[in-house]
């Protein structure tokens, strides 16, 4: 299980997120939704450790990760799938799922496998060079490469970002599918009805602080989150 408590984070002396609690339990899927400029994004790079927070504590189950280095948090078991997918494109699609894996050593055919038993495009592609896969199939390998590092929660921002709806359909097929073989998934994404048909625990953060919290089923039926979030009171 992710506990974070009291999390604060500054830009320039802004307040970015204000000491904001949630967790995310162990084999669950958590979404984060609100608007841009909201600190959703901020508190996923707090957490991986590419922004240095305020105060506060996250401690992934009991150990605090505070402070810690980037790869001292993937090394303990939490990884991310940035904004914009950010694939090498130059690099295969198997040097990519490869380069997810530096930390680690040892034979790595095995997990290969079975990031392309998640993704089988992925397997017909594994020569391709990343950036000339479509933005659909970019998404797929950004989430492959993530799981090589064999991670207890995987952290998605915005994974549907400019993608067609029917695409997007497939993206969160893709989110479900990861939870089922048991990676637990924190998932930011303004595709808010989408995210919350997916969540099992769903967090609204506006202007940094958490305003409403609740199973998906429920927030999908907040006359609040209705009207500013999915765009009906009915």
């Amino acid at each position: 299980m992710l506990e974070i408590k009291g999390l604060s984070i500054n830009y320039g002396g802004i307040e970015a997120v204000r000491d904001i609690s949630f967790v995310v339990p162990s084999g669950q899927i958590v979404t984060l939704v609100g608007a841009n400029g909201a600190g959703k994004s901020s508190t996923l790079r707090s957490i991986i450790g590419l922004v240095k927070a305020k105060s506060g504590s996250i401690k992934l189950a009991g150990k605090e990760l505070m402070g810690s280095s980037t790869d001292e948090i993937v090394r303990n078991g939490i990884t991310l799938v940035p904004e914009g997918r950010h694939v090498f494109p130059d690099q295969t699609v198997l040097e990519n799922l490869k380069i997810g894996a530096y930390l680690r050593k040892g034979n790595l055919d095995e997990d290969i496998e079975k990031v392309y038993s998640i993704f089988p495009r992925l397997k017909e592609r594994s020569w391709q060079a990343a950036g000339t896969l479509s933005g659909g199939e970019q998404q797929m390998l950004a989430v492959g490469r993530a799981l090589m590092a064999n991670p207890k929660l995987i952290m998605m921002d915005e994974p549907s970002l400019g993608l067609a709806p029917i695409i997007v359909n497939e993206i969160f097929e893709i989110i479900k599918r990861v939870n089922e073989v048991g990676t637990t998934v924190l998932l930011v994404e303004q595709n808010a009805n989408m995210a919350l048909h997916v969540a099992d625990k769903a967090y609204v953060i506006e202007n940094g602080r958490i305003t409403i919290e609740g199973t998906g089923k429920e927030l999908l039926k907040d006359e609040r989150v209705k009207k500013a979030y999915l765009g009906t009171t009915a």
